[in-house]
């Protein structure tokens, strides 16, 4: 049974991406793989392309679909053993998970981070009780620490982008009013860890990822001269990770421009503050692959999925 919880989880890179472009060419041509099969989606957290994306890359695949929002309409979880369920919890992950296992051949799940606990974020509590406890394969839609959906988009739209055998691309923090948790930003480090490239993270000094995810890394605290002729940019805010979840620099001067992009292409994985993270007129210019990043959300969901129910056969 296989399990799409992390970029961990794909045997071949490259292999993927190509096979997820293929898909595009002839969506459908796949519908039989999920004739009679359930995907069931829970979302503890608000969503848009996931969501989206996710149920037309299932109905691509001939599969039925069924949604949940837990935050308003699921009762309240437990996931501590032995607990003494007096308090707000009404029901236990324990059977929970096995409940929706009889209705569902696949469970997608998105549960961000609190922000608050890093150990209990970093534990991921909700994605690894669902593993534990269900008993059909589970699909990361967003997790605590990791975005693997998303960073397979990413790794789509760079594929399908990219011109030369090793191209300068850049990972780099912008301003936000609001904290934000690290999951996008360490998916997409770990899956260029695994690309051809030259691959620089840019962002003010308190605002270094975890160095389980960064090590081998080029961080560069200069983002001026990190963007120097670069061919991509990834830009995505995140909260500090030493002082967790605490937003210690609203700088303005790392939002990015146009002159600042100068040459490359633009990637952001949206939703974006437009003139905070970045000025109207990247966003707006032919420089921008947020619109393409946003379909690849399809094929990255898709060829997940089609894996997964491979597995199942």
């Amino acid at each position: 049974m296989l399990h799409y919880l992390s970029l961990k989880d794909i045997d071949s890179l490259p292999n993927w991406v190509e096979e997820a472009r293929s898909l595009k060419t002839n969506p459908k041509h796949h519908k039989g793989l999920g004739k009679d099969k359930t995907l069931g989606l829970l979302f503890f957290n608000n969503s848009l392309r996931t969501r989206l994306s996710t149920q037309k890359a299932a109905m691509n695949l001939g599969m039925e679909v069924i949604v949940m929002n837990f935050g308003s309409e699921g009762w309240a979880l437990e996931y501590g053993d032995g607990t003494i369920m007096d308090q707000g919890s009404s029901e236990h992950v324990k059977e929970a998970a096995q409940v929706i296992s009889q209705y569902c051949d696949i469970i997608g799940i998105r549960a961000f981070a609190s922000l608050t606990d890093k150990e209990e974020d970093e534990a991921e509590l909700v994605l690894e009780s669902f593993k534990k406890y269900a008993t059909v394969p589970i699909l990361n839609m967003e997790s605590s620490v990791g975005h693997p959906l998303q960073a397979l988009a990413d790794a789509i739209t760079l594929a399908e982008n990219n011109t030369k055998s090793k191209p300068k691309i850049v990972l780099s923090w912008a301003p936000h009013p609001r904290a934000l948790p690290h999951a996008v930003a360490n998916s997409f480090v770990e899956m260029m860890q695994r690309q051809e490239a030259d691959f620089v993270i840019t962002h003010p000094k308190g605002y270094e990822l975890s160095e389980n995810i960064t090590k081998g890394c080029t961080i560069e605290y200069d983002q001026e001269k990190a963007l120097e002729n670069a061919d991509f940019v990834y830009v995505k805010n995140w909260s500090s990770y030493t002082n967790y979840g605490q937003v210690i620099n609203k700088d303005t001067n790392w939002t990015i421009t146009l002159k600042k992009l100068g040459q490359a292409k633009f990637m952001h994985c949206l939703p974006v503050r437009r003139n905070v993270v970045v000025a109207d007129e990247v966003l707006d210019s032919s420089q921008s692959l947020v619109i393409e990043q946003a379909n690849n959300r399809t094929y990255a969901a898709q060829i997940a999925l089609k894996k997964i129910l491979e597995s199942l056969s």
